[in-house]
């Protein structure tokens, strides 16, 4: 799965771009990127996301042990790999059929975030019990929103392209082709959202700090980032401020 998010709906955080990066691309300008990745994954399809990105997916040859699902429902286009152990509770929690998937699960949770749900965002995020790592993007409000499980189970990597532009997806080369060095492994037990930027779901109260990535060859690759024990964050239940609110734009 792959994902490029243009700067202005999801911005990279600072501490992914490299200082000296001469290998990375262009990843949207005529379709670098999504070319690439057709031509390594050839029943690949690719969902033009017009002036936000695009999105790809492929289904060949998944891992048995972490599928990967793609869905969209109401412009939210969601996707997913691994798996939720906690299906069958969730589908009642959100009211969703017995045919219902992980798919379904993310986009419903997401939908109850940005309609005003009763629950913090790390708290919905926590209740997915399982291996998993996720790309949303709902094109109506313009908004992303990404998750990895706690323990990093699923391969999930993010960097900046030459524009800072966002490129994620579970296959590393395809990352690096798209950032040369300006990337990492996404952080576990973390989600990231348009306006809210990098958060911890594990320690929502906590600031996270980015710790510099080292090649083998001794240059900077992007950066980790780590729980700062010292840094407190504010409180953050999503504000209810009038019907019309949404968590996407406070928080």
């Amino acid at each position: 799965m792959l994902a490029v998010l243009d700067k202005s709906v999801a911005k990279c955080p600072d501490a992914l771009q490299s200082p000296s990066n001469s290998e990375s691309v262009h990843a949207l300008k005529d379709g670098i990127l999504a070319k690439h990745f057709s031509s390594t994954h050839p029943d690949s399809i690719t969902i033009n996301l017009a002036l936000s990105g695009f999105i790809s997916y492929s289904a060949v040859n998944p891992n048995p042990l972490l599928p990967r699902l793609f869905g969209v429902v109401d412009d939210m286009f969601c996707l997913f790999k691994g798996h939720i152990e906690n299906v069958a509770h969730l589908k009642l929690q959100y009211g969703l059929n017995k045919t219902a998937n992980e798919v379904n699960i993310i986009i419903e949770a997401y939908r109850s975030l940005r309609d005003r749900g009763p629950y913090p965002v790390d708290q919905v995020i926590r209740d997915l019990h399982g291996k998993y790592a996720f790309i949303l993007f709902d094109s109506s409000s313009k908004v992303a929103f990404l998750a990895s499980d706690v323990d990093g189970s699923v391969p999930f990597y993010w960097g900046s392209d030459s524009d800072r532009h966002l490129v994620v997806s579970d296959d590393v080369e395809i990352v690096k082709k798209g950032c040369g060095k300006s990337f990492a492994p996404f952080p576990k037990g973390c989600f990231f959202t348009s306006s809210g930027g990098l958060r911890s779901f594990e320690h929502p109260r906590n600031e996270l700090k980015p710790v510099p990535r080292v090649d083998s060859s001794g240059e900077v690759c992007g950066a980790t980032f780590k729980v700062d024990a010292e840094t407190k964050k504010k409180e953050t239940n999503i504000p209810r401020v009038g019907s019309a609110a949404d968590w996407s734009s406070n928080y």
